[in-house]
C-alpha cells in the first residue's frame, strides 16, 4: 500500500475538514433553527448517533468565563468548565446518574452560548459569566475551600468520572441544541416554559415529579409584616382577613394569577418581588404579619435536580433522567456544533 508523506496528509485532511464546516444561523430563544445544505448536514449527523451512547470526536474548546470576583477572564477548557458547573449547581453527593444528567444539562448550555450570535454584555469578550445568570462555575481552588480538603477529592473525583462518561454528548430538539433549564425542587410538578418565560418549547413541558417530596427544600415559609407586602406588591389590602384570590392556575398546579383588592398580580411577580421559594403558595394573616408558605423550590422548568437524583435511586440512568423531564429531546454528538464554533473565532 502506497504511503503518504506527512506533509501531504496533513494537507489533505485539512482540505476535507474545510469543505464539512458547516454554517449555522441563530435566531433569538427558542426559534432557533440551522439552514442550508451544510445545516442539514448536522442536523443529520446530529440525530444519527444513538441516543444512550454517543461517542464524541470533539475538537478540544475553551470557554471564556469572566469571574466576578477577580473581575477578570480566564480561558477554561470547555470539559473542565463542565465539570466546575456540576460542582457548583448539584450536590456531589447525588447518584452518580443524576451527576451525568445535570453534566449534559451544562455542556448543552455552553454549546448553545457559544453558537448564538446574540451580543452577551460582559467585558473583555467573555462567553459567559460565573454566576446564576448563566451557570455557577467555581474552580478546583475555590471547591476545596468550600468542601474543605478531606472531602475535595472524593468529591470532584466523583463529579470528573460523571462528567468524563458523558463527554461530548449534548440534549438536542430537532437538531439544535436546547435549552437546558433545571432547578433544585418541584412540587410535585415541573411547569410549562411559557409559565415562566415568553417562549412556549415543546421540550419544557409539565410533567409529574413525585420523588422531590423527599428534598429538605420542598417545603418552605416567609412571614411578611403586612406593610410590607403591600409595599412590595403596589397593592392595598382591606381591613379584615383577605389577602387575595388566586384566578389563575399553571399546568405545573402552581399559582398563575391573583386578584388583590382588584389588581390582577401574576405569580411569577409574587414569587420575585417578596423572595418567595416557590409560585406554589398559599397564604394567611395573622394579625399585622402574612404568612405564606410555599412548595417547591425554583422556577420549575426543565429538569428537577431532587427528582433526577430520585430517579437514579430507582435505578434509572441519566438517558432515562434527561428524556423525561426534557420531552421528545435526542442525546447527540456536540462534534458538529463545536467544529462550527471553531470555525467562527
Amino acid at each position: 500500500m502506497k504511503k503518504f508523506k506527512p506533509v501531504v496528509l496533513l494537507a489533505a485532511l485539512l482540505f476535507t475538514v474545510t469543505l464539512m464546516i458547516p454554517t449555522i444561523v441563530v435566531l433569538p430563544f427558542g426559534e432557533e433553527k440551522i439552514i442550508g445544505k451544510l445545516g442539514e448536514d448536522v442536523q443529520e449527523e446530529a440525530a444519527a448517533k444513538p441516543e444512550t451512547e454517543v461517542a464524541s470526536t470533539a475538537p478540544s474548546i475553551d470557554v471564556a468565563v469572566y469571574r466576578t470576583a477577580k473581575q477578570d477572564v480566564e480561558s477554561i477548557p470547555l470539559e473542565e468548565y463542565v465539570a466546575g458547573v456540576v460542582a457548583s449547581e448539584m450536590p456531589a453527593d447525588f447518584e452518580k446518574e443524576a451527576l451525568k444528567a445535570q453534566a449534559l444539562t451544562a455542556r448543552t448550555y455552553i454549546v448553545k452560548q457559544l453558537m448564538s450570535d446574540q451580543s452577551v454584555d460582559l467585558p473583555k469578550d467573555a462567553n459567559v459569566a460565573d454566576t446564576e445568570f448563566f451557570q455557577v462555575y467555581k474552580s478546583p481552588e475555590e471547591l476545596k475551600k468550600v468542601w474543605g480538603p478531606s472531602d475535595f477529592s472524593w468529591k470532584m473525583e466523583k463529579i470528573n468520572e460523571a462528567v468524563k462518561e458523558t463527554q461530548g454528548q449534548i440534549l438536542t430538539y430537532d437538531g439544535n441544541p436546547i435549552d437546558a433549564t433545571f432547578f433544585s425542587t418541584s412540587n410535585g410538578y415541573t411547569e410549562n416554559s411559557e409559565a415562566i418565560w415568553a417562549n412556549s418549547l415543546p421540550y419544557l413541558q409539565s410533567v409529574e415529579s413525585p420523588w422531590d417530596k423527599q428534598s429538605p427544600k420542598f417545603s418552605g415559609q416567609r412571614i411578611i409584616p403586612v406593610k410590607e407586602f403591600e409595599t412590595k406588591l403596589g397593592v392595598k389590602l382591606k381591613n379584615n382577613k383577605t389577602i387575595g384570590e388566586v384566578t389563575e392556575r399553571t399546568a405545573g398546579k402552581r399559582v398563575a394569577k391573583v386578584n388583590i383588592n382588584g389588581k390582577e398580580v401574576s405569580g411569577k411577580d409574587i414569587r420575585d418581588k417578596l423572595g418567595l421559594m416557590s409560585t406554589d403558595f398559599t397564604w394567611e394573616r395573622r394579625g399585622d404579619d402574612i404568612v405564606i408558605n410555599t412548595k417547591g423550590y425554583g422556577h420549575g422548568v426543565g429538569m428537577s435536580q431532587y427528582g433526577a437524583n430520585g430517579m437514579a435511586k430507582e435505578g434509572k440512568k441519566y438517558t432515562d433522567i434527561v428524556q423525561y423531564y426534557y420531552k421528545g429531546i435526542q442525546i447527540a454528538d456536540s462534534e458538529p456544533f463545536i467544529t462550527t464554533i471553531t470555525a467562527k473565532k
